[in-house]
């Protein structure tokens, strides 16, 4: 037996500096007498936060011998940029808990206008019990937490507007002043446990339900139908997206920006692309957008006083065999941000959100701690947006609540565009821009095919054959913003083979999941009369070295077989395709005889059948 819980949201903003570290759901796993066994695994699964940023999974065991599972998740942006994860979580889920930090009326409003209403339909009148936590102490002079009192209204989420939430989801409101161990251990873990309990006793009453009864009928028993072959599981592929750019910079390809020191030294080499998708001042520096555009003065200062372009008389003369389109040369006017520049690209290029380990190698490189303020406001500067302001905080909260999503949503504006483009792929008679460095970070076929011996490493038009336009559009969305949503399955079809093609394994994997979402949503009635043909994408899915979803096609045909037999694509099946699909068939041959026999014999007595 097990239970699994999942839980959504960031309340660490309810508690003081010394509290931010600890986690509701950490706090509650480490201190109550229920829990065993989670020492090690506490410190075994935080290093999976490090593979995928996304959530955090605790396993332990309760009441003896229950296998307790439980992903934390604390950023909401699962809902947008993982789709089929963040599904799967909510569908296995026993127990739901949504928490969030009183002192966050945003983040409150943002759960309330966009991802309670997502939870409430991914339930789907399903009977998992919700539990609402608000968690902190208002930061008002009295704290005050009574439904009707309005006082903390404007900058805290009152007790009546949790409750009004809890409402609409149906769900249990707590609300936890601190993580000590009357509110975590009685009053959470109460409810928390009491829930768990429920699920228990109706996982029990579930098994004592599927035990068929036996119907007699003059002595003869009806045949008795087995439950189809549990199907293949596909297991996705975690993100690599952060490290494919972090690795970008330590393999130096595709460079377009060297920076100097004042004297001429090389320092770092980087690339326009990453550097714009994170920074306004870039933006400037590299006329991707003008003052009049930005119309923020720190930015624009920051940009004149930081960094110089264009100095060809200070620089070393190109030699005959240089590109004509050299990398541009930058100098870095503040001689202390320069000698922590290479730092600064390192935190850059990782998606911008390890602040404190930035903070750190900053502080060991410069020893006044003046100076190491100084270098730090102006990286604020460079991650600022225009017209907002730019204190520690709010860098730091920024950063935290948008790790990977501030690398990769960025680089959608560049998506599609000419802006910084250096290649064109000529497709079906059209032009599709792009940008090398992106492309090279990405996908290894299309870093040997621009760093190799190939003619394409030298040529900006580049031809694509054997593929549509609307298809490989898809492919460069997924490489620049590592997610993609196909319109059918056919679609996913075609972008599964263009992964192939390219040898993206994990974009073979989110089409191979979506096909399998989308066939196993299908009715029987629509499963009959679609004109798709499942046959088809078993041919391609084989040929295209898709063994994981050709395995599943043939599991799903054999689970359909009354459906499938009846299809002429069915003739299609090879002999050794046709050999399994009968062994595997749902019903069996054996029981479709049975049940035979068993109406003749019932009609013959002229009795009642049980069965039909």
């Amino acid at each position: 037996m097990s239970v699994h819980i999942v839980a959504f949201g960031n309340e660490r903003g309810g508690f003081s500096e010394e509290d931010q570290q600890r986690s509701l759901i950490w706090t509650y796993l480490g201190r109550s007498a229920l829990v065993s066994e989670t020492d090690s695994n506490l410190l075994l699964n935080s290093a999976n936060y490090l593979r995928n940023p996304a959530f955090t999974e605790y396993q332990a065991c309760v009441f003896g011998n229950v296998r307790l599972v439980v992903h934390d998740c604390p950023l909401w942006d699962i809902f947008d940029s993982d789709w089929y994860t963040s599904r799967t979580l909510i569908g296995e889920a026993d127990i739901i808990v949504i928490k969030y930090s009183v002192n966050d009326k945003p983040s409150f409003q943002e759960i309330k206008d966009s991802y309670a209403p997502l939870i409430k339909k991914a339930l789907n009148h399903c009977s998992v019990p919700v539990i609402i936590s608000a968690v902190g102490a208002r930061q008002n002079d009295v704290p005050c937490t009574c439904p009707l009192c309005i006082s903390d209204r404007g900058s805290c989420v009152t007790a009546s507007e949790g409750i009004q939430l809890a409402k609409d989801l149906g769900a249990t409101y707590l609300e936890l002043h601190s993580l000590n161990d009357f509110y975590i251990g009685k009053y959470f873990g109460g409810v928390l446990e009491y829930f768990m309990i429920q699920s228990l006793n109706q996982k029990s009453s579930e098994k004592m339900k599927k035990r068929k009864k036996s119907h007699k009928c003059h002595g003869v028993q009806p045949p008795q139908l087995d439950q189809p072959e549990k199907m293949p599981i596909l297991k996705g592929e975690a993100s690599h997206y952060a490290s494919d750019l972090h690795n970008l910079l330590f393999c130096c390809q595709c460079v377009d920006v060297i920076f100097y020191s004042e004297d001429v030294k090389e320092v770092a080499e980087a690339h326009r692309i990453v550097l714009c998708a994170i920074s306004h001042v870039f933006m400037l520096l590299f006329n991707v957008k003008s003052p009049a555009d930005i119309q923020d003065s720190s930015i624009i200062r920051t940009a004149q006083s930081l960094f110089a372009t264009d100095q060809e008389a200070v620089f070393p003369i190109s030699t005959p065999d240089s590109s004509c389109n050299s990398p541009v040369r930058v100098i870095v006017k503040d001689s202390f941000f320069c000698s922590c520049l290479s730092d600064i690209l390192h935190f850059i290029y990782s998606g911008a959100f390890q602040w404190e380990l930035l903070e750190e190698r900053i502080k060991k490189k410069l020893e006044d701690p003046g100076h190491v303020e100084l270098v730090l406001e102006k990286v604020k500067c460079i991650l600022k947006n225009p017209g907002k302001a730019n204190s520690s905080q709010n860098c730091r909260s920024y950063l935290s609540k948008r790790p990977l999503q501030l690398c990769n949503s960025a680089l959608r504006l560049f998506f599609n565009t000419t802006v910084l483009a250096d290649v064109m792929f000529k497709i079906q008679g059209a032009t599709v821009p792009a940008h090398r460095a992106v492309l090279v970070a990405r996908c290894e076929v299309m870093a040997a095919m621009f760093n190799g011996n190939y003619i394409e490493a030298n040529s900006f038009l580049v031809p694509v054959y054997g593929i549509s336009k609307d298809t490989f559009l898809s492919f460069l969305e997924y490489l620049y913003t590592d997610s993609c949503c196909p319109a059918s399955i056919l679609q996913a079809m075609s972008l599964l083979i263009c992964a192939e093609m390219y040898q993206v394994s994990r974009l073979q994997h989110i089409c191979e999941l979506y096909i399998i979402t989308q066939l196993q949503s299908m009715p029987s009635r629509e499963l009959a009369s679609t004109s798709l043909s499942v046959v088809s994408l078993l041919r391609k899915a084989k040929f295209h070295n898709s063994d994981c979803l050709s395995n599943w096609l043939l599991h799903f045909i054999a689970s359909n077989y009354l459906i499938f037999s009846q299809k002429p694509e069915f003739e299609d099946l090879s002999v050794e395709e046709r050999n399994f699909v009968e062994m595997h068939r749902w019903p069996s041959s054996m029981y479709l005889r049975q049940l035979a026999e068993y109406r003749n014999y019932i009609h013959s007595r002229k009795c009642h059948c049980v069965v039909m």
